[in-house]
């Protein structure tokens, strides 16, 4: 069905992203490719939908593909329909219904009766059938607009699909539906994602790096599962080269000693026996020679081995340099922090909730806010913050420091360089040095110091806010993370959990990634 030999991409700016990319994708496989962010996923499903050209290679498909990609602004100007391109068929079918019977209508429409049909039925499974095919995508919201394109799906019955990452903007009823679409398709899928629970329903990981495509057949347990005996033998193979380096350097030490008693017997000797001082210097010279021989030969061998041990523990994962490191010792599980009672909000005449809000948020919970998209958890949240104020009833919030990380990751200024978005926390007097040490534990190097955080990805603007939040070394009594992993990959994903599970206060979060909300232990829930 689709098979890449030796795919290779080259920005407009000359820079080499991936290089000699093979794989095969068989008829009906269901296939996730998984890597870090910045490796080149995105563009590679776009050369396979033929909007980039590869820069070398081969690609060969049976069908033309159907793509969805990860970001819709580009067709915000079109209609639904225009964007699905059934625009010209639809607008044919309705004028021979109306007896304008043409060749250019039949054409147009290619006898394709049930296409209006096809379309009721697939708006209707998306949850869409308030929608005008009419109606301008700019008017749509990010889950709508991703269940549009799936919906052509379902419209056009392609035989191979690309999705990018199709779960970002659905809450959890439209990523029930996704996960019911994929186990039932009847089509190729090669699916670009995050979300561990949609991995689990394909059948195979292809995992792509900076050295290639590797392949592991079973679902994303299985993955995680190969990784960890990967990891397993990894450290084995560290070890073993450890030892191998210290034997190494005793034998180097060894030798040397057992050389330099050798040569003072021989001095001792040369004198007792009255030997010629032109030999004394002859037998010198060859035995600093020999000795130096000897060195080289340890010291080529040290050398490789200290090569191979750095080799491999590059290839370590970074995730447990990346803590917030907080010093947790102000907070008091049990505090009241937030009391909601009878709260409302309004948007003009018409309030969010049917029914007002009464809680209580204390130290230490661990809280998801659920409700389908538009039930109003982002006013919520402003409403936890302080940032609105209810229209009815009371809201009493204790002197606290809140930390509120949005999916953009908006604490990050994008007009400043990498090095002054940490120097803008530092507000315990840290050295440069202090700063720039920080800086390299969380992956940014010397390079990336002056880089504009404009530039970052999602993970690097992530993995920056965590430094941020670790040079200010006191602990918020309240961390809200509004949608944390949507930018994110697996990696990442992961290094935020690890950093979340060490904080010690109050986590509220919203959230449809049940494995991170699983992950980060999350007790209670307030459901909107």
């Amino acid at each position: 069905m689709l098979h890449l030999q030796n795919i290779s991409y080259i920005h407009p700016n000359k820079d080499l992203l991936f290089e000699q990319i093979s794989f095969t994708v068989n008829h009906l496989g269901k296939i996730a490719l998984i890597g870090n962010n910045g490796v080149g996923k995105s563009v590679l499903l776009r050369i396979i939908a033929s909007e980039l050209h590869a820069s070398a290679g081969r690609l060969e498909a049976e069908a033309q593909a159907y793509y969805v990609p990860q970001v819709f602004g580009q067709y915000n100007h079109l209609s639904i329909a225009q964007a699905l391109n059934i625009e010209k068929k639809l607008y044919a079918l309705k004028a021979i219904l109306k007896g304008e019977v043409t060749l250019e209508n039949y054409a147009l429409l290619n006898d394709d009766w049930s296409i209006e049909e096809r379309c009721t039925q697939a708006l209707e499974y998306w949850q869409l059938s308030d929608l005008d095919l009419e109606q301008k995508m700019e008017t749509l919201s990010g889950g709508q607009k991703t269940k549009v394109f799936l919906a052509g799906v379902s419209i056009h019955q392609p035989a191979l699909v690309l999705l990018d990452e199709p779960s970002n903007h659905l809450d959890t009823a439209g990523r029930q539906l996704l996960y019911d679409f994929i186990e039932s398709a009847k089509c190729t899928l090669l699916v670009v994602s995050h979300d561990r629970k949609l991995l689990n329903l394909l059948e195979a990981i292809y995992e792509l790096t900076k050295k290639g495509v590797a392949i592991y057949g079973g679902n994303f347990d299985f993955y995680v599962q190969q990784k960890q005996i990967e990891a397993n033998a990894l450290i084995q193979d560290i070890q073993s080269k450890e030892k191998a380096l210290r034997k190494a350097r005793e034998k180097e030490r060894e030798t040397a000693e057992r050389q330099q008693k050798l040569n003072a017997r021989g001095k001792k000797k040369q004198v007792q026996t009255g030997m010629p001082k032109i030999m004394m210097g002859k037998m010198k010279n060859d035995s600093e020679n020999n000795s130096s021989r000897l060195k080289g030969v340890h010291d080529e061998k040290i050398s490789g081995i200290s090569r191979e041990l750095h080799e491999l523990r590059s290839a370590l994962p970074d995730i447990d340099k990346m803590r917030f490191g907080f010093d947790n010792s102000s907070l008091h599980k049990g505090k009241i922090l937030v009391e909601a009672s009878g709260i409302n909000y309004a948007y003009g005449s018409t309030f969010l909730w049917t029914e007002n809000l009464t809680f209580l948020i204390r130290s230490g919970e661990r809280i998801v806010l659920r409700g389908l998209n538009g039930s109003g958890k982002t006013t919520l949240i402003r409403l936890i913050l302080g940032d609105a104020e209810p229209q009815t009833g009371t809201m009493k919030r204790a002197a606290n420091k809140t930390v509120y990380i949005d999916q953009d990751y908006s604490l990050i200024d994008n007009e400043l360089s990498v090095y002054e978005q940490a120097q803008q926390f530092n507000v315990s007097a840290l050295q440069e040095h202090d700063i720039k040490i920080r800086l390299s534990r969380f992956l940014f190097w010397r390079e990336d110091w002056d880089k504009p955080c404009r530039a970052l990805s999602g993970g690097e603007r992530m993995r920056l806010m965590i430094c941020c939040l670790t040079i200010n070394k006191q602990a918020p009594d309240i961390i809200v993370l509004d949608e944390p992993t949507n930018n994110l990959d697996i990696q990442n994903i992961e290094i935020l959990t690890a950093s979340i599970n060490e904080y010690r206060g109050t986590l509220v979060v919203v959230s449809h990634d049940e494995s991170f909300l699983e992950q980060v232990n999350v007790e209670r829930t307030i459901q909107l």
